[in-house]
C-alpha cells in the first residue's frame, strides 16, 4: 500500500547528487507529473514516500556553484563541511571539502547551519503541500546530525502527525534513531548476518 520513489529531484547524474530540491528532474517529468502521479496513487489508497537526500548535494547545487565562483566571499561558505582553502580539491577546485564516503561528487552539507536546514525544510514543505507525500526515506541517515533528524521529524509531524520517516542506516544502535523524537523506522542491512 506504499510506493517508495528514489531521488526524483533535479540532479546531474543519479539523483543522489541533488542540484535543485524544488524541481523534479527533467528526465523524469516535472512537478506537475509528480503531483498527478501521487494523486492517482492516493485515489487507489497507495501512499507515497520520497527519498530525502539531505546529507549531501551534487556539485551543480546552486550554493556550491557560488562557492566555486566566489571562494571565501561566497555567502554559502558555511553551507558545507570541511572547506579548506589551503588545499586544492580532488576535482580541481581552489579548495578542498568533505564528500560523502570520499565521493567528491557528493558534497557534504553542514546541517548545523540554520540557513541549510531552513532551505531543506522549505523543500520538504513544498513536497508535502504540492505533492501531498506521506513520508520520507532519509538517505545516509547514519551520517546526519541527530539534531537535524529530530528537527525534521518535529517539522513534518507538526504538519501531519501520520507522516512517516525512515532512515537509511548501515549499522549501529537502531534505537538511537528510532524513537518518538526522531525516526519512525530504519533499514536493517545487518539483518543478513
Amino acid at each position: 500500500n506504499t510506493v517508495y520513489l528514489g531521488p526524483v529531484f533535479e540532479s546531474t547524474a543519479h539523483g543522489y547528487d541533488t542540484a535543485d530540491y524544488f524541481h523534479v528532474d527533467r528526465r523524469l517529468g516535472d512537478n506537475q507529473t509528480l503531483k498527478e502521479m501521487v494523486q492517482i496513487l492516493h485515489e487507489n489508497n497507495i501512499r507515497v514516500v520520497l527519498d530525502g537526500v539531505f546529507n549531501h548535494v551534487g556539485r551543480d547545487f546552486f550554493a556550491f556553484k557560488d562557492l566555486q565562483e566566489k571562494g571565501r566571499n561566497s555567502p554559502y561558505l558555511d553551507w558545507f563541511h570541511g572547506i579548506d582553502f589551503n588545499r586544492q580539491g580532488p576535482c580541481g577546485d581552489a579548495f578542498s571539502y568533505e564528500g560523502w564516503n570520499n565521493n567528491y561528487d557528493l558534497v557534504k552539507l553542514n546541517l548545523q547551519n540554520n540557513a541549510v536546514s531552513d532551505h531543506l525544510f522549505k523543500a520538504v514543505d513544498l513536497w508535502m503541500a504540492e505533492f501531498a507525500i506521506d513520508g520520507l526515506r532519509i538517505d545516509a541517515a547514519d551520517c546526519i546530525d541527530m539534531t537535524f533528524l529530530q528537527q525534521l521529524s518535529q517539522h513534518c509531524k507538526a504538519q501531519n502527525p501520520d507522516f512517516w520517516i525512515m532512515g537509511d542506516i548501515i549499522h549501529g544502535d537502531y534505537a538511537k534513531w528510532v524513537n518518538a523524537g526522531a525516526l519512525d523506522s530504519v533499514t536493517n542491512y545487518e539483518c543478513y548476518k
